[in-house]
């Protein structure tokens, strides 16, 4: 088994084919890292962890008169605020009572076979070996607050082979009153020793994942986005590597978020010498409110460690992410070589052009035309998609600009052997539309205040579901007039208006799935002694 748990030392531990990560359940049910890189064979790592007294550094109250035990020096797996600990935290909250602390102790764990999932959230699967047995282990271990019934799930996947371990977590609110979620990340890891380089990737539009390495100083750097999506200018990854780490040697870490939003990566390297990194949901601006019974998943990170350089790390994610992330026919087979008519035509085109472009890209052996933006519009209200200044929103295609229809255009160029894809960008509305002069309550749009255009754009507020059903019917309008076969899927502006009407009405969540299929193993609340190796 890769996932493993010592009983009489209250050790979990994570071993990979070349990696190990270790934590264990500490005193009074607090959970403490110890380990995370190259595989050893030492079966218990928290030797590594030495207690002193430090000033300003306090002290739960479990601890009596032992001022060696904080938790603002120890390595955590799982950090919270207000329980003491002033570094970057992991999760924050505000309870019903309108307190901010956040206290979980621990519970229970399950180990089990396969990999969990995340109710609608991207994440790693499992595939199945010949043999039948699958590629990956769960680890669930469950926290507890103990005042504000918060329970914290911390989920663990596993793929030994490929030394790869993911981390995602679920909050649920077993109490009875109202909780706000302030912060709630997928990740955090404590590294007790090590001077670091950070790796990240920065751009803007046209000119994305620039590399840069700087040192990791005393205090926090942060890489993040709060324009709505992952963004040209940040990329939801990094890499904390030593300092003389390069492409076939050295060792180095990679975090990896799998989701296309907000986010944020965070390393602190705190008084000690300790590092801490943390990613997640971006936390500047976030509020989920959970009432009882009410769970919230976090989106997945992928981590895996390499101490032979940067080319086994890149390598590592790249098959993960093709053999466990991509779905679909087109998962391991070749793609097909398309030809965008955007930089041909813009927005000038007919489909006779359009069909020329075809016939040339055939000659030259390429699979697919896809037709780009410009193509939709209703010319009897005034809406003419001539210009990235109109008619968004109004998916209806323009049969007088293409002189003929979807249908023949596509007929045509399949005739040709080409596939045919189009182009939409769902999310955005012109000002100037006949949808938006019909609905401009449909708008992201602070009461009181102009919004913020970008491109000459508004979006849509999708948490509406008049919005979501016009887009669904409209777009499948589209696709079931013709041999459609790829849709180009857009998105020109960041997103800066937050407020819908609907934030007023709270939001739904929903009970976690099962994390196990028989009884829990574990069901003491007895927590051990400090081991001598903490003295």
């Amino acid at each position: 088994m890769a996932v493993l748990f010592d009983k009489d030392r209250w050790l979990f531990t994570i071993h990979t084919a070349r990696t190990t990560y270790q934590f264990m359940v500490g005193p009074w049910g607090f959970l403490l890292h110890l380990y995370y890189g190259r595989r050893v064979a030492r079966e218990d790592m928290s030797y590594l962890v030495k207690r002193r007294d430090r000033g300003f550094s306090g002290n739960p109250a479990d601890a009596g008169d032992d001022r060696s035990f904080s938790l603002d020096t120890l390595p955590l797996e799982y950090p919270t605020v207000g329980t003491g600990d002033y570094r970057i935290a992991a999760a924050g909250v505000i309870n019903a009572d309108g307190s901010s602390v956040l206290d979980p102790r621990f519970q229970r764990y399950e180990i089990r076979k396969g990999k969990y999932t995340l109710p609608g959230l991207p994440g790693l699967y499992a595939n199945k070996h010949k043999d039948g047995k699958g590629e990956a282990e769960t680890l669930a271990v469950t926290l507890l607050d103990p005042v504000s019934q918060l329970e914290i799930t911390l989920l663990y996947g596993v793929f030994a082979e490929k030394d790869i371990i993911t981390r995602a977590a679920v909050f649920t609110n077993r109490g009875g009153g109202d909780i706000r979620l302030t912060k709630a990340l997928s990740a955090s890891v404590d590294f007790l020793y090590g001077t670091f380089d950070l790796i990240h990737f920065h751009g803007r539009h046209a000119m994305e994942r620039q590399f840069e390495r700087i040192p990791v100083m005393r205090g926090i750097q942060s890489v993040f986005s709060q324009r709505g999506t992952s963004s040209h200018q940040h990329n939801p990854g990094i890499i904390l590597c030593a300092k003389d780490a390069a492409e076939d040697h050295g060792g180095c870490y990679g975090f990896n978020l799998v989701y296309s939003g907000n986010f944020s990566a965070s390393i602190e390297t705190d008084q000690t010498g300790q590092t801490r990194v943390n990613m997640g949901l971006d936390y500047d601006g976030f509020c989920w409110t959970l009432a009882e019974g009410q769970s919230f998943f976090t989106p997945e990170v992928v981590m895996s460690y390499s101490d032979d350089g940067l080319a086994a790390l890149f390598h590592r994610f790249h098959r993960i992410y093709r053999h466990n992330l991509c779905r679909g026919p087109y998962k391991l087979a070749a793609r097909p070589v398309l030809i965008n008519n955007w930089e041909a035509t813009y927005f000038n085109f007919t489909g006779a052009k359009l069909i020329e472009i075809a016939r040339n890209a055939a000659k030259r052996g390429l699979d697919m035309l896809v037709m780009d933006d410009g193509w939709f519009g209703k010319p009897e209200c005034g809406s003419l998609r001539d210009s990235d200044n109109r008619a968004l929103g109004d998916w209806f295609v323009n049969e007088e600009k293409l002189q003929m229809s979807l249908e023949d255009l596509v007929r045509s160029v399949n005739r040709l052997g080409i596939r045919f894809g189009i182009w939409f960008e769902p999310e955005m509305i012109s000002e100037d539309s006949v949808l938006f002069r019909e609905h401009p309550d449909w708008t992201l749009r602070v009461p009181g205040r102009e919004p913020v255009r970008g491109r000459n754009q508004l979006v849509l507020d999708m948490s509406r579901e008049d919005v979501r059903d016009y887009l669904y019917e409209r777009i499948c309008a589209i696709l079931d007039s013709a041999n459609i076969e790829y849709v180009k899927w857009d998105m020109n502006r960041s997103v800066a208006d937050w407020w819908s009407p609907l934030l007023g009405a709270g939001r739904q969540g929903e009970l976690p799935p099962p994390l196990h299929a028989g009884p829990v193993r574990v069901t003491r609340k007895t927590y051990p002694e400090i081991p001598a190796s903490f003295v």
